[in-house]
């Protein structure tokens, strides 16, 4: 029952894309690398950072080229998450390539029948594969990207097979001191149900900067999330309120309350040293796992990175949930 619980836990926090975790293959729009996760886990403008292309495409470059990156989240009740990725330039010509794999294991889970009977055990998963590429058009600062992602979920004897693309265009001038991106993820479809009943990717489309300050070691990330889907708030029961004479009045959601759950922001302390520290804030996150008699710290994220030759080591500490904690790991290897 426990696991079952945190199965369904898992769906509905990480459901960044629509609330209340109604799409399928939710786990596509989880963050696996600790440097993202840390930064508040929705950044999309990392150009140094081989993971990064498994959620925006349009950061492919050359300097990626001969690089592995390795991910893992320690999450609840043993839960196996993470990812893979690698890029590789063929020639000045045709550019560079990155594929990618994302991995999800929920362990053995108690079934039931209707009656609540015990059945057994059985075992869920999740898996993608991608393949991205990069292309900087000519005379300009704009690169547009697109990743090709092949999906397939398993519950017990259910399984589905999914297709779907990110897209995104991304500014980036060496001599400025920001970029910006345009991000769409998970368009796509569903070619093989579960059931009998079609279920829509989590769609997401999402803008992101940077902004590297001149004179101090820190840079600056924002992000608008969710732009497809404006209300992202909704009324909590448990945050209602009831006067001496037993009238209840539901939370009252304002519009600068749910335009502000689309926020997320981070910041990277010495960005280009061996050393650097990261600490970020999801303002939904933050405000859907609050309680109201207790601090949680919830939507907080932080991390560090240590780099050591070729070898790049990123953690994150992440409040996911307010009964446990998540710890991202990420090891980025520079092959040439």
């Amino acid at each position: 029952m426990k696991k079952i619980l945190l199965l369904l836990c898992l769906y509905s926090t990480f459901a960044t894309a629509q609330t209340g975790g109604e799409n399928v293959y939710q786990f596509l729009n989880i963050t696996t690398s600790a440097r993202q996760a840390a930064l508040g886990g929705e950044i999309y403008t990392l150009r140094d950072d081989v993971n990064q292309a498994l959620w925006n495409p349009a950061t492919i470059n050359e300097k990626m080229h001969n690089n592995i990156g390795i991910n893992y989240i320690n999450y609840l009740a043993g839960i196996s998450f993470g990812s893979a990725s690698y890029a590789y330039k063929v020639n000045d010509k045709i550019g560079t390539f990155h594929a990618g794999v994302t991995y999800v294991g929920y362990g053995e889970l108690i079934g039931a029948d209707a009656q609540g009977n015990e059945t057994g055990t059985f075992k869920a998963n999740d898996f993608s594969v991608s393949l991205g590429y990069a292309y900087q058009i000519p005379n300009s600062h704009f690169i547009l990207g697109a990743n090709l992602k092949m999906i397939n979920s398993v519950i017990d004897s259910y399984s589905s097979f999914g297709l779907a693309t990110d897209l995104g265009i991304l500014y980036h001038n060496p001599d400025k001191q920001y970029s910006f991106t345009l991000v769409v993820k998970n368009l796509g479809t569903q070619i093989t149900k579960f059931d009998n009943t079609k279920e829509d990717l989590p769609l997401e489309i999402a803008l992101s900067a940077d902004y590297q300050l001149e004179n101090v070691p820190l840079k600056w990330y924002v992000t608008l999330d969710n732009l497809q889907q404006w209300q992202v708030a909704y009324e909590n029961p448990s945050n209602a309120t009831t006067d001496i004479e037993g009238n209840r009045t539901e939370e009252d959601i304002t519009f600068f309350d749910n335009a502000f759950r689309h926020l997320i922001i981070g910041a990277e302390l010495f960005p280009q040293k061996a050393f650097n520290i990261r600490v970020g804030y999801n303002v939904r996150r933050g405000k859907e796992l609050s309680l109201a008699d207790s601090r949680t710290f919830a939507g907080i994220s932080a991390g560090f990175g240590l780099k050591l030759n070729r070898i790049k080591f990123s953690y994150a500490f992440t409040k996911y949930h307010p009964a446990d904690n998540a710890s991202t790991f990420s090891l980025l290897i520079n092959l040439n």
